[in-house]
């Protein structure tokens, strides 16, 4: 997985209501955490490396 569409994430984070400021902050460091541990996921399931 290569990353989200953050325009999306910030549009859905203004449609429920969080600070545009708060949602730029917090989105790119959510993002780099979640890409890491779903490639990691992706890695350990098709037999690639074990960590």
């Amino acid at each position: 997985m290569i990353g989200w569409d953050l325009t999306a994430a910030l549009a859905l984070s203004d449609a429920l209501g969080v600070p545009p400021a708060a949602a730029a902050e917090l989105l790119p460091v959510i993002e780099a955490v979640m890409v890491t541990k779903l490639n990691e996921q992706m890695d350990h399931s098709h037999g690639g490396k074990t960590g």
